[in-house]
């Protein structure tokens, strides 16, 4: 199987590695100069997708994605894949998935879960929509790059996954930033709100696997100076992304619009800009009941 990849930024560039280590002839473009391991670098879009049988695409908007399927899916053969990975809104992953039809290319919109770290190990999760012939034909490319790929629907299922699933990750890590913060003032020993909370009615993904203390729970990036395993400006283009699909179906959103405005300050107005989303837990630690802004 022979493979186009679009996108080899922090994300694609791992992802497009591991197909090429599991054996894959994988060609890759990005507009940026970037070193890889295994693929063979094209110069343009068209060199990089012609006469491939998947080209898979890691891009950061919708408007881009469009663009770039433009271009794109005239230079594709009937019954090739379509294999778009990024994380864009609903309404893009639908009319991409429309042209590709037009043209007679399988189209998958597939964003993933797990970060920069899922990438390298090819531990994502993938949430898909499309046809299920298009699934299996893209299911070996699934099991190389990551540990877990589901089916959620119709073109644009995948895409309604994803910003579903952040949206309930961004609260949730909000809450537990929060709760830390609380027991500290209450003079709560942090290993013990720890002991506590992971095993009981209070766990969550947030809290039990990328746990925003340091040298609490296992390694997470608050042992690492909160470098971004997934930023915060990440996160707010998630959150922003569900409250727009949230408007367009008029459906009733508080915690994930609140959340979305409290990394919108975090990421705009304070120092959250590059940190992981997780370094809201030292931001909390730093303000008083009193601050409203």
């Amino acid at each position: 199987m022979k493979i186009g990849f679009i996108g080899l930024g922090n994300m694609g560039r791992p992802m497009a590695e591991n197909l090429a280590k599991a054996g894959y002839d994988v060609t890759g473009f990005d507009t940026q100069p970037v070193e890889t391991q295994g693929v063979s670098v094209a110069t343009t879009v068209t060199e990089a997708v012609r006469g491939q049988d998947v080209v898979i695409t890691m891009l950061p908007n919708g408007a881009i994605l469009q663009s770039v399927a433009a271009e794109v899916l005239p230079e594709l053969e009937a019954g090739s894949v379509f294999l778009d990975c990024s994380t864009v809104d609903v309404a893009s992953a639908r009319l991409v998935a429309e042209s590709a039809e037009e043209h007679s290319v399988l189209p998958l919109d597939a964003p993933v879960s797990g970060g920069v770290g899922g990438a390298s190990a090819g531990t994502l999760t993938f949430m898909v929509g499309g046809s299920e012939t298009a699934f299996q034909k893209a299911q070996p490319l699934f099991d190389v790059m990551g540990q877990k790929a589901v089916l959620c629907g119709s073109s644009g299922s995948g895409q309604a996954a994803k910003i579903c699933n952040n949206m309930i990750l961004g609260a949730t890590m909000i809450a537990t930033c929060e709760a830390f913060a609380l027991a500290d003032k209450l003079g709560l020993d942090r290993q013990s709100m720890f002991d506590v909370v992971s095993t009981s009615s209070g766990y969550s993904w947030s809290m039990n696997a990328y746990c925003p203390a340091s040298g609490i729970g296992p390694q997470s990036p608050a042992d690492n100076d909160y470098k971004p395993g997934f930023s915060a400006d990440l996160m707010l283009k998630d959150l922003t992304l569900s409250q727009e699909a949230a408007e367009l179906v008029d459906a009733d959103t508080p915690m994930g619009a609140r959340a979305k405005e409290l990394y919108e300050q975090f990421v705009n107005k304070e120092d959250g800009r590059g940190q992981d989303f997780s370094a809201m837990l030292p931001r909390f630690e730093k303000r008083g009941r009193s601050r409203t802004d």
